[in-house]
């Protein structure tokens, strides 16, 4: 069963961000579904694999976001590989893909691999600076993006990403007046409960990553705050 289909609420958590092991176990144990191991930049095999045995302490399910091959590590449940709609790069697209079904192909076991259309909306992430990402998308432009992820390439999932800034809502409500199979994840600016809830209203899986290393203690009440809102 693709039990990440039934995610509402992951943390995401940075193998290049220390992190205490007593705030490694709240956040396991806080009731959300999953945890995403991933991040931009300085994300190697050594500290992929440190983070995932912390974790594996743990009931809670794990995936890793690719971001680097080299970190590639057996262990997760998922592999989620991103592919951005919206990069001026063909790399993000398809380049990197191919490089690394070159090497692992004969390899992998399809089964726990997960593509993501991803859309990087914040002009100041390091992600959307890496991939080029063209940023100054509307409503539609974006809409349009996660018609493509589910109608032309059946894609599972479809991740909005403002990486650090709280995005905005009337995109998020329009990308999801488009969808019918494809999962619809939000990541970023989830800084409160608030924040949170209003996400939810539209995202059927909702991340949260920063706020966990700015104020745990808040990060961890995000949890019940997206349980509390039935799509």
């Amino acid at each position: 069963m693709d039990t990440y289909k039934e995610w509402r609420h992951v943390f995401k958590l940075d193998p290049n961000k220390p992190i205490g092991d007593d705030a490694v176990e709240k956040i396991c144990e806080s009731g959300t579904d999953a945890v995403i191991v991933g991040g931009t930049d300085g994300v190697t095999l050594d500290n992929t694999l440190y983070l995932l045995s912390r974790i594996r302490q743990h009931a809670v399910e794990c995936a890793l976001e690719i971001s680097n091959i080299d970190a590639v590590t057996p262990g997760f449940d998922y592999y989620f590989i991103p592919t951005v709609f919206n990069s001026c790069n063909t790399d993000w697209l398809i380049g990197r893909h191919h490089e690394a079904v070159k090497v692992f192909g004969e390899t992998i076991n399809w089964d726990e691999v997960v593509m993501e259309g991803y859309c990087i909306l914040n002009p100041e992430a390091k992600a959307a600076k890496l991939t080029a990402a063209d940023t100054e998308l509307n409503g539609e432009d974006v809409a349009s993006y996660a018609m493509m992820a589910e109608k032309m390439f059946n894609l599972p999932v479809f991740y909005i990403e403002y990486s650090g800034q709280f995005g905005d809502m009337d995109k998020l409500r329009k990308v999801k007046d488009k969808l019918q199979q494809t999962r619809l994840f939000y990541g970023g600016g989830i800084n409160n409960a608030e924040r949170a809830k209003l996400a939810a209203e539209y995202a059927d899986t909702v991340v949260v990553g920063n706020a966990i290393y700015d104020n745990l203690k808040v990060a961890l009440k995000t949890v019940r705050a997206v349980k509390s809102v039935t799509l």
